[in-house]
C-alpha cells in the first residue's frame, strides 16, 4: 500500500507541478507576515507582546491558506483536476478549520519555545524532566494525529471537534503508518527547503497526506463490509486493484515527453 501511495503521489505531483508551485508561492507570501513584520516593527517599537501577536496572526493566515489549499487539491487524489477559481472558493468553507489549526500550531510554538524549556530548567530536575517528558510525548501524539486534520475535515465532514476526534482514532488505529507519514513529511520538508519551498512544498505535503488518508479509508470500507475480518491482515492487493489500473505505469520518456506515448 505504501509503495502505491508513493507512486501515485509522485505521478500527481508531476502532473500538477505548475499549480502546486503557484500555490506554494502564495504560501511563501503568507509566511512573509510572521517573518518580516517583527523585523520592521522592531525598528520603531520593541515589544515582545507585539511580536507575539504578529507571529500568531501570521500563523493563522498561513493556516487558513493551507486549509483552502487542502480543500481544493483533494480532487487530485480522486483523479480529477482543480482550478485556481476552486481554490478561491475553498476559503469560504476552509477558514474555520484553518483558524482552529492555526491556534493549535501557535500553541505548539508556545510549548516548544517557552513551556518545554521552562520545565526542563525546573528544580528538582526529576520533576522537571517528568513534566517535560509528558509534554513532549503529548505533543508528538498531537502532531501524529492532527497531520490528518485538513484532509479528515474536508473528506469526512462534520464538526471541527469531531474531526479532531477522528484524527486521533485514525492515528491510534494506524500508529506505524502515522509515524511513517510524519517521517516522510519531514523528509519532504527538508527537500522543500532545498528547493525554496516551491516543490513539493507544503501544498505537495498536503496532497500526500490526503492521498494517504483516502487510501487508508479503503481499509474501513472493507472492515465495514466484512466485520469478521482480521483488521491486522487487510488485503491491500485486492483493495488497490482498481486504483492501480486507474493510475497505470509510466516510462521515463512519458514523464519528460508525455505527448510521444
Amino acid at each position: 500500500m505504501i509503495g502505491f501511495l508513493l507512486k501515485k503521489t509522485f505521478y500527481d505531483l508531476w502532473d500538477n507541478m505548475f499549480k502546486i508551485v503557484i500555490l506554494n508561492l502564495g504560501f511563501i507570501a503568507c509566511c512573509a507576515i510572521p517573518i518580516f513584520l517583527p523585523l520592521l516593527t522592531g525598528k520603531f517599537i520593541e515589544s515582545i507582546i507585539l511580536d507575539t501577536v504578529i507571529v500568531a496572526l501570521g500563523i493563522l493566515i498561513c493556516s487558513v491558506y493551507l486549509a483552502a489549499a487542502s480543500f481544493s487539491i483533494n480532487v487530485i487524489s480522486d483523479y480529477g483536476t482543480f482550478t485556481f477559481g476552486d481554490f478561491l472558493k475553498s476559503f469560504k468553507t476552509a477558514w474555520p478549520a484553518g483558524l482552529v489549526m492555526g491556534g493549535f500550531v501557535f500553541l505548539v510554538f508556545i510549548i516548544v519555545t517557552i513551556v518545554f524549556p521552562f520545565y526542563l530548567a525546573m528544580e528538582p530536575a526529576i520533576a522537571g524532566l517528568a513534566l517535560g517528558a509528558i509534554i513532549f510525548w503529548t505533543t508528538i501524539f498531537a502532531l501524529l494525529s492532527f497531520q490528518y486534520y485538513f484532509s479528515v475535515y474536508s473528506r469526512l465532514g462534520g464538526k471541527i471537534i469531531k474531526s479532531f476526534r477522528k484524527c486521533m482514532l485514525i492515528s491510534l488505529d494506524n500508529t506505524g503508518f502515522s509515524f511513517f507519514l510524519m517521517i516522510h513529511n519531514v523528509i519532504a520538508l527538508i527537500i522543500s527547503i532545498v528547493l525554496a519551498f516551491m516543490f513539493p512544498g507544503p501544498v505537495g505535503i498536503l496532497l500526500y497526506i490526503d492521498q494517504a488518508l483516502r487510501l487508508r479509508l479503503l481499509k474501513y470500507d472493507y472492515l465495514e463490509a466484512n466485520p469478521e475480518a482480521n483488521r491486522r491482515k487487510i488485503p491491500w492487493d485486492a483493495l488497490l486493484i482498481e486504483e492501480r489500473e486507474r493510475t497505470g505505469t509510466r516510462s521515463f520518456k512519458n514523464f519528460i515527453f508525455p505527448w510521444k506515448d
